[in-house]
């Protein structure tokens, strides 16, 4: 039975399928190919509905979840693959360097809606180590990690999203597709890691993205009224015109490269 106040809703079983397909897990359609050094490591693992098409595929598979009754479900599936280890606990608690032991990260979940911000931050401290994400999330949550500069969807979460990774929608999932259905709809959302930092050239991936949610703290006031506590309004005005930018420009108008030149040119500045 589903616990509400873990968020759990469990995937019925023809979009398991899909879902394995979509992440080419799935004996029936494309598979990726064998690699020696990655794992899988699974967030909220439940009854097991995609637990077993990840270690069925021979890969190491870390299936961490939270709640008991679920936790001895799956230690019986462990039972039949020895590649898996089931690890109980709070996904926000977990080590995954630990975890992983020296492998490449591959990182599947199904993920609570309310603490779906707090989780990604919290796999984007170990990005050096992951090469894909796969995440089932609420729909909205979704467009907004795609989310492209000068639209509604674009914000703090869509430069943190982005500045990490690829990401794309891969699959849409209707609230049948779940038991119990949520109130709202759903969707896979695929990331390919991408290096961030080391592709923008910027040293501390930490002091940007604060910086990012300060130029985002107030949506509709311009990046010179955000910043007004921290850089002088007529150095941001100049900094913006050096990079042939309005006065009047907000940060949901630049692209995560523009807000990564905004902080350099800003950083050195104050140097």
């Amino acid at each position: 039975m589903a616990r509400q106040r873990l968020g759990q809703h469990f995937l019925r079983a023809n979009w398991r399928e899909q879902i394995a397909r979509a992440i080419r897990v799935s004996p029936h359609g494309p598979q990726r190919l064998k690699e020696d050094n990655s794992c899988w490591i699974e967030i909220g693992a439940g009854h097991g509905e995609i637990t077993e098409h990840l270690a069925a595929t021979g890969a190491p598979v870390y299936a961490v979840e939270v709640d008991p009754p679920l936790i001895a479900r799956l230690q019986q599936l462990s039972a039949k693959f020895p590649n898996l280890t089931v690890l109980p606990g709070d996904v926000l608690k977990t080590d995954l360097p630990t975890i992983a032991g020296g492998r490449r990260i591959k990182l599947y979940g199904n993920l609570p809606y309310y603490i779906t911000s707090p989780i990604l931050h919290h796999f984007f401290r170990t990005a050096s180590l992951i090469d894909e994400i796969h995440i089932v999330i609420q729909l909205e949550v979704a467009f907004r990690l795609v989310a492209r500069p000068g639209t509604r969807d674009y914000g703090y979460l869509s430069v943190l999203t982005q500045y990490f990774s690829r990401p794309s929608i891969a699959l849409k999932l209707p609230p049948g597709a779940f038991q119990p259905p949520p109130e709202v709809g759903s969707a896979l959302v695929s990331m390919k890691l991408s290096g961030g930092s080391a592709e923008l050239g910027l040293p501390d991936s930490n002091q940007f993205l604060e910086f990012v949610r300060l130029c985002f703290a107030q949506k509709r006031k311009t990046l010179t009224n955000n910043l007004r506590g921290k850089v002088e309004p007529e150095r941001t005005k100049q900094a913006l015109a050096e990079m042939k930018l309005g006065a009047s420009a907000r940060a949901e108008e630049l692209s995560v490269a523009e807000l990564a030149e905004l902080f350099r040119v800003l950083e050195l500045s104050r140097a």
